[in-house]
This record gives C-alpha cells, structure tokens and sequence, in this order.
C-alpha cells in the first residue's frame, strides 16, 4: 500500500487504524523473507507488549541473517501498560471516552430508587485506565483493579461496602478494570491468537452477584451495566494523543535513518527518549498499590480496604 501524502492526510482525523490491526499471524522467518524480497530496510512496528516482542523477535532475525534493516517501534496501547513508559499513545483518549461511560453510569445511578451504576474498562494487564477514569471523574464510589486483590462477599467485602453507600447516599458507582477479580472467576484456560489467556467476564459476575445479594437480604437495587470496550477504543484521538503520536512517530523515523534498530520511541521521565525494546518487554508495567495516584484515587472514592 503506498502511503503517499494525499493518502495519509487527515487519517489523524478518525479512529482506529488506518493499516488495520491483527492478533497472531505470520512467522517471523515468514516476515524476515518478505522484508528481504521487498528490500525493505526500515519497519515500523505499532503497538502494544506483544507487538513490541513481535518486533523484537524481527530484528533478532534480521540481525542473524546480517540484514541491513531497522527495526523501530512506537508504543500504541491504550492501557499504558508498557514498562518504563510514562505514558503510551491512546491512553489520555480512552480515559477521556471511559469518563464519559462513568457519568453516564453516574446519571443512570442516581436517577434510579437505590441505582448502582457498574462500569467495566478495559485493562488485561493493569489497571491504569480504571484508576485515572474514576480520579478524573470524581463520580466514583468503588474502583477495583487488578494489582489490588478484593473480596465481594464477607464483612470487608464490596457488596457489604455497597450496602453502607445505598444506606448514606442513596446510589453508587463502581468501576473495574476487566483483568479485576479473577481470582474469584472460573478460569477457561483459553488463549487467543496472540497467546494471551482470554479473561473471564468480571463485568457480568459482579452486576449477577450485586443483583442476587441484595434480592436475598430483601433490598430492592437497580443495576445499571455499562461496557464501553469499543467505544474506548475506537473513538477519534484527542489533542493530547495526536501530539504524541506525531512525536514519536517523528523520532521512530528520526532513530531509522540514524541507524538504530531493536529499539521503541517513547516518553521516559518526561523525556522523549529510545528505549531498547528488549528493556520493555520483560514484564508489563502495573499500577503499584503503593503510588501517590492509587492512594489519590482511594482518596476520591473514599473506598475501605476490601481484602
């Protein structure tokens, strides 16, 4: 596909991916030969953990058949969950879009005799998108990620907590992050195409089990289960990830036609920097319970310990 200007133009201007995206696929030997008959000598690689090791694995290749190629990355993913990185391309947009999932939970909630607004956001690995979605917000009651592990039933458990809130203030809202919980799924074991174990859905457990513990001790709740998935991560990008994306899109091609390869174009520390991609891949960044952000959040939603 020739990506002349006139082509590319105003592609900024619309979401998801002009290329199209994908999920498993060819070999790397497969794609190492192609790169050779084409004589191709810089690749672009756009995306997220897996896609950095993708790429990784591409220069490796490259590097053993002494192919003049290089290989830069730029990290895509909307759940900011690349090591090292302060911040990756399209995650200031699906926080954005996930707010606005929270104040229609929010409205929905508070419209309605005893409403719980439930709200499942996107994060397989972390659960950075939750966490800076209710801290913007300032909507939310509950907000349940990953790296903090929570119990629904006991006397410390959320739902007890949900019945205080109903009590108090007459509705709530609850944001999780979809890799939350689960711990207290049934695992399937399967895999998708790329190899990532494919999560159970905490989103429909919790809105089943919030609506059979409060049938049972005879409270009437409305639940009102929002899933913006798609919505998060098809939308348009805002300002602040299309200055991003521009530059590090500019400095991938900067790196290339300097010669480096094995290498990512990112933000570390507030600095534009490259990264080796071998330094990012080794385990996915998470939110640490610890942080000044997660305890701000706590502060926000005014949650107990669920643990």
């Amino acid at each position: 596909m020739p990506l002349s200007r006139g082509l590319v133009e105003n592609i900024n201007l619309n979401g998801g991916s002009f290329l199209g995206v994908s999920r498993g696929g060819a070999k790397t030997s497969e794609i190492v030969d192609s790169i050779q008959a084409r004589r191709i000598d810089m690749l672009f690689v756009l995306g997220g953990n897996g896609t950095h090791a993708g790429a990784n694995a591409i220069h490796e290749e490259c590097r053993k058949r002494k192919l003049k190629v290089s290989v830069v990355a730029v990290p895509k993913t909307i759940d900011n969950d690349i090591l090292l990185m302060d911040k990756t391309f399209g995650f200031d947009t699906a926080v954005e879009e996930a707010q606005r999932a929270i104040n229609s939970a929010y409205i929905e909630a508070r419209s309605a005799y005893h409403g719980i607004g439930l709200v499942k956001l996107m994060g397989r690995s972390s659960g950075f998108i939750a966490m800076h979605a209710s801290l913007s917000s300032g909507q939310v009651d509950v907000c349940l990620i990953p790296e903090v592990p929570f119990k629904l039933d006991g006397e410390c458990g959320v739902l007890r907590h949900l019945e205080h809130l109903l009590k108090t203030k007459g509705f709530c809202v609850v944001c999780v992050a979809e890799a939350a919980g689960q711990d207290l799924l049934q695992k399937s074991g399967a895999t998708d195409a790329s190899g990532n174990v494919i999560l159970s859905d905490i989103g429909v457990h919790m809105q089943q089990k919030i609506k059979m513990h409060f049938k049972d001790i005879g409270v009437p709740a409305d639940v009102k289960y929002i899933d913006p998935t798609y919505m998060v991560r098809a939308c348009r990008a805002n300002a602040s990830d299309a200055i991003l994306c521009t530059v590090l899109g500019q400095n991938a091609v900067h790196g290339a036609f300097a010669g480096f390869s094995g290498i990512t174009s990112c933000v570390c520390n507030t600095h534009y920097v490259y990264l080796p991609i071998t330094e990012v891949i080794t385990a996915p960044k998470r939110v640490n319970p610890n942080s000044r952000m997660w305890h701000r959040c706590l502060t926000s939603t005014g949650q107990p310990d669920f643990d």
